[in-house]
């Protein structure tokens, strides 16, 4: 399919953008000083400590001995996306400019970082210690939805200071709306709280393979998933963007634009209990 490229004409060159958020789930970044590089490509290697714990001492031998053992669990990244455009030289020119120098920017606003959140919340809802599937309605049942979330990672002797709340906007402004202490205790104590809007809030979704690409929502709605940064392992390993001008394309005169990233959102084996998600009811439930 040829791109669609309105020519200048008498068109204005302010190009009438979508608005799009930035990234949601940035946040969870890094840091990576720990992450090695596994024997293949797709692969990354986080280290994993386990220690014996207290055992009586003993006046006459001292103390017990002890072993630690520091392994390396293999983790596969397995979002690898990307996309080539051309742009004819001469509809660039036409378009004053607009067609090719507003592609990048357009396109990882509106096309890569909706598609790399969604993929990452539903990755996320997928590893969590503890899921609950509930309608919620009222305010109330908000609130008492996330006092729920709150004691299980306090449980599971997580913090909920280094969890982010990722929550619908409507969930949200059900708890404000009420302005009472509860509503506002219980948005308190976390490492932060980011509204998501809810074409990037499942708990699954598909990446479509071919043709015009993106994705789809393919599960339940998410009310909100508490993620611990400590127990996220977020890492785009390879992320590249070219740029080939028509005097270095030897196949047309036109611009080229390749994306490519490649990367992981999983989580600590020992840590999916500081993840809590809360879906909606599956339909018919």
């Amino acid at each position: 399919m040829p791109n669609l490229i309105a020519l200048r004409k008498q068109y204005s060159t302010l190009l009438d953008e979508v608005y799009k958020l930035a990234s949601v789930t940035s946040v969870l970044d890094g840091p990576n000083e720990l992450v090695k590089e596994g024997a293949n490509a797709n692969e990354i290697l986080i280290p994993k400590m386990d220690m014996d714990g207290l055992a009586d001492y003993d006046k006459q031998t001292g103390y017990p001995s002890g072993s630690v053992t520091l392994e390396y669990e293999t983790k596969k990244c397995d979002y690898d996306r990307g996309r080539m455009f051309v742009v004819d030289a001469m509809d660039n020119i036409e378009s004053a400019g607009v067609a090719f120098g507003k592609l990048s920017s357009e396109f990882l606003r509106t096309k890569v970082v909706p598609e790399l959140d969604s993929w990452r919340l539903a990755k996320y809802a997928g590893h969590a210690g503890k899921k609950e599937s509930v309608n919620i309605t009222t305010g109330k049942a908000g609130i008492e939805a996330l006092r729920d979330a709150k004691t299980t990672i306090k449980n599971a002797e997580a913090k909920t200071e280094t969890c982010y709340l990722f929550i619908s906007v409507v969930l949200k402004g059900l708890i404000e709306d009420l302005d009472t202490t509860a509503s506002k205790k219980v948005l308190e104590g976390w490492a932060g709280i980011i509204e998501v809007p809810e074409s990037r809030f499942y708990d699954t979704v598909t990446l479509t393979k071919t043709g015009k690409g993106g994705f789809t929502a393919s599960g339940n709605a998410l009310n909100f998933l508490a993620v611990d940064k400590n127990a996220a392992i977020q890492y785009q390993k390879h992320t590249v963007g070219k740029i080939i001008t028509p005097e270095q394309n030897q196949d047309a005169d036109a611009w080229k634009f390749g994306y490519r990233t490649v990367g992981i959102a999983e989580a600590l084996d020992n840590k999916k209990n500081a993840i809590y998600a809360h879906t909606a009811a599956a339909s018919g439930a």
